[in-house]
């Protein structure tokens, strides 16, 4: 058996990782360790660490030739057999390396397990035929992404400030400190990136993919129309988390409460449950969906927080708050070493216990396939049914309706003439999808786009009126339009006089 080319520095930073998606302390080899090799195997692989502690006390253990053909046939004996390699560190700590299976799903005598941060999780027999379904698709933040150049495209800010938040010291080089947090592999020589690694140490997130972004909004009112502040927030998770998180508690209502000489503030919603709401939505989104972006968005009689996904597979609606389950499983075990989550699992309930101790109405959960919404009311505020009729006067998003979100924009350009670009582009992702925005998105000026969002709202709009609006010549707007049929966003249907225009959203 070989001696491990690990060195003490490399142990002392995977022991202050702790236990997570990659990494299993064990004190001693026992039985169930061939659940945490069948649980590597269906998931990204793993190192069992056994002499140690799950406090991360380094007690050894004493390294025979029986032991270790006693793991090999632990693993050999899962169904199928599982080939695992074995290395010590200096004598006393014995390594397991298992790697991805490439024939899911594994199981031993207890059943079928996969891993989810820092846990063995078994499998029910409904979520071993999901599984075996999607068996050979994997998720969003394990995929390596062949785009992504080390180091011109990362951030070695963005580390420095992960590595504080988790606690964990900066004294081996980057690379190796990156691939043992399971953010990248070295291959052929050259370090290659995960999407997780990407979301959370990119220079530019964007520039790999448009679903990095979180959107934060405040309304005027009750309804979704005007627009008091908007912000797009897409500096990688940790930034996107704080800011969103800060944009909620810039934008909603605090009171006072005056006892003796000291005045307590109590604001409109407690931060316990709107922080784990925003870390839920940008943990657990789907990131495959490029269709819409997570959305803070703080209305006067309500906070309301969506996430594109819905539930995670695997999760019965009648489990949900009860278990835990990730749709990305790197992701979530990076923010689990950090105060942004402060156990894994618990969250729902923290929120629920927050909002009650507040003596605000219960937290709404909504979920469908492609859909996840965390609401928050003032007692006087609740819809009389949850999830089924609101009365007109709580109007739900687009993504809730199914409706453009163009009502009104025409009065609104009219009256609101320095909207940035940014802004733009978010209303006109949310009314015809991401699609038109990613296609072509950096090639639009400012004109183009509120030619756009008119022509969405009133297709038979006619070029003077554009012009009204935008406060630009005719000519200018001929020329906008041309520019737009040219990058095939923009077509005329019909005849000049009795046609309307067609906006081209994928």
């Amino acid at each position: 058996m070989e001696e491990s080319n690990l060195t003490k520095k490399e142990l002392a930073f995977i022991i202050g990782q702790g236990e997570g998606q990659f990494i299993e302390f064990k004190e001693k080899a026992e039985k169930s360790l061939s659940r945490e090799i069948v649980a590597f195997s269906n998931s990204q692989g793993g190192r069992i660490f056994i002499g140690i502690t799950d406090e991360g006390e380094v007690k050894g253990i004493k390294i025979t030739n029986k032991l270790r053909s006693q793991i090999t046939d632990t693993a050999k004996n899962c169904d199928p057999p599982i080939t695992v390699a074995l290395s010590s560190f200096e004598d006393k700590v014995l390594i397991v390396e298992v790697p991805e299976g490439g024939n899911k799903p594994y199981s031993n005598s207890q059943g079928f397990f996969v891993r989810l941060g820092a846990n063995s999780q078994k499998l029910s027999r409904d979520e071993i035929l999901s599984f075996s379904i999607n068996e050979g698709r994997k998720t969003f933040d394990e995929e390596l992404n062949e785009n992504f150049t080390y180091p011109d495209d990362f951030d070695d800010e963005k580390l420095a400030r992960y590595l504080k938040e988790a606690g964990l010291s900066p004294e081996l080089d980057t690379p190796a400190i990156l691939i043992n947090l399971g953010v990248a592999r070295e291959i052929g020589g050259k370090l290659k990136f995960n999407n997780a690694g990407i979301l959370f140490f990119a220079r530019e997130p964007s520039k790999f993919f448009l679903s990095s972004k979180v959107v934060c909004a405040e309304y005027a009112t009750d309804e979704k129309v005007d627009i008091l502040d908007r912000k797009i927030y897409d500096d990688g998770i940790l930034d996107n988390i704080e800011r969103a998180i800060n944009f909620v508690k810039k934008h909603i209502k605090v009171g006072f409460e005056i006892k003796g000489a000291r005045r307590k503030e109590i604001p409109q919603f407690p931060e316990t449950a709107y922080r784990e709401a925003v870390v839920n939505a940008i943990m657990h989104r789907d990131y495959f969906d490029k269709t819409s972006d997570v959305m803070v968005e703080v209305f006067r009689n309500r906070l309301s927080i969506y996430n594109p996904g819905g539930l995670v597979k695997w999760l019965k609606p009648s489990d949900f708050g009860k278990i835990s389950k990730t749709r990305n499983p790197i992701i979530a075990s990076l923010l689990a070493r950090t105060d942004y989550v402060e156990k894994m699992g618990t969250g729902i309930r923290r929120m629920r216990d927050a909002v009650a101790e507040a003596g605000l109405p219960d937290i709404e959960f909504e979920y469908h396939e492609y859909a996840f919404y965390a609401r928050m009311y003032r007692e006087a505020d609740v819809p009389e049914k949850f999830g089924e009729k609101y009365p007109e006067k709580y109007p739900r998003s687009p993504q809730e309706t199914g409706e453009k979100t163009g009502e009104k924009i025409i009065s609104v350009l009219k009256e609101k003439q320095d909207i940035d670009i940014d802004e733009l582009l978010v209303m006109l992702s949310e009314m015809v999808g991401s699609g038109l925005v990613e296609r072509v998105g950096r090639e639009l000026v400012e004109s183009q786009i509120k030619i756009l969002l008119m022509v969405i709202e009133t297709p038979r709009i006619s070029k003077r009126e554009m012009s009204e609006v935008i406060g630009i010549s005719t000519t200018a707007i001929d020329k906008n339009i041309e520019k737009l049929k040219s990058l095939g966003v923009l077509r005329r249907v019909g005849t000049a006089t009795g046609g309307h225009w067609e906006v081209v959203g994928e």
